[in-house]
């Protein structure tokens, strides 16, 4: 069985740091591209915020947290993180990690909560 459960959010204030790790059981996380998502307070959509690719380790970020927000995976811990520094309070969200490729084998996400 797979699963993805992630962990590390928190109450911060604006302009802090946190670090979000996503770990895998059941499937190892090394040859699929990982995907971290963020459904909004009064959302239902997920939306996409960083990509870390398959095979090369390629990141895509969405606009909104380039240069603040960074992806990267332990293939030795099966776990993928995000870095996210200077946090605004439009970062506050459910975070999600997630394989790109469909089964996305989505998890119960883990809240942050940014205030100004």
């Amino acid at each position: 069985q797979v699963q993805l459960v992630e962990f590390g959010g928190g109450v911060v204030q604006a302009g802090d740091s946190l670090r979000l790790s996503c770990k895998a059981s059941g499937r190892s996380v090394t040859g699929y591209s990982m995907d971290w998502f963020r459904r909004l307070p009064g959302k239902e959509e997920r939306e996409f915020v960083a990509q870390i690719g398959r095979s090369d380790d390629t990141t895509h970020y969405a606009d909104s947290v380039k240069g603040r927000f960074t992806i990267s995976r332990d293939n030795a811990d099966n776990t993928v993180y995000l870095q996210m520094n200077n946090l605004k309070p439009d970062n506050t969200a459910i975070y999600y990690c997630c394989f790109a490729i469909p089964p996305h084998y989505w998890g119960q996400g883990t809240q942050v909560a940014v205030s100004s």
